[in-house]
């Protein structure tokens, strides 16, 4: 089983970088949950491949100071959709 774990972190380490991907992004890739991804990258893959944890660090410092910009974004999104159903209703 260790091994599958270690094997795992790296996956998830290697897919993180390569896509610039949100925790959450490589959870739903994997079929994970977003605590088993951080326990992952922020703990396994330290001691399994350093330099490789280095570079999802770096990754997930970016996301974390751009995650308030994504949020706002979503936001909005989801309002922009219910106005058009909206608009769509009153026509119909």
């Amino acid at each position: 089983m260790k091994g599958i774990v270690e094997e795992r972190a790296v996956m998830l380490g290697r897919y993180i970088t390569e896509h610039k991907a949100t925790v959450r992004d490589a959870a739903q890739k994997f079929g994970v949950s977003k605590s088993t991804v951080h326990k992952d990258v922020s703990l396994r893959l330290k001691s399994i491949n350093p330099a490789l944890f280095r570079s999802v660090r770096e990754v997930l410092n970016i996301n974390k100071s751009e995650r308030h910009i994504r949020g706002g974004m979503a936001t909005r999104e989801k309002y922009l959709r219910r106005r058009q159903c909206l608009h769509m209703k009153k026509r119909a």
